[in-house]
């Protein structure tokens, strides 16, 4: 697969994973932060707010590494 075709595969990926876990994390503050008190808001958001980078940043990895044809014909501009 082309990098082309790995960056548009990718960029849809990316848009999907932000929107469901962004659904999620909102669901879970929601049944967990009405009777937390400040602190535990603020560690909650904390950790939620970073904790989607690891995905994504082996999605963006995928994206950017050379695909097959690439490797071969090199790339085309």
């Amino acid at each position: 697969m082309s990098m082309r075709w790995k960056k548009l595969i990718g960029v849809f990926a990316l848009l999907a994973i932000i929107a469901v876990y962004s659904l999620l994390v909102m669901r879970v503050a929601v049944a967990i932060l009405p009777e937390a008190g400040p602190v535990l808001e603020l560690l909650f958001y904390a950790v939620a707010g970073m904790a989607w980078v690891f995905p994504v940043g082996y999605l963006i990895k995928w994206m950017n590494a050379p695909g097959r044809s690439d490797r071969k014909h090199g790339e085309h501009v």
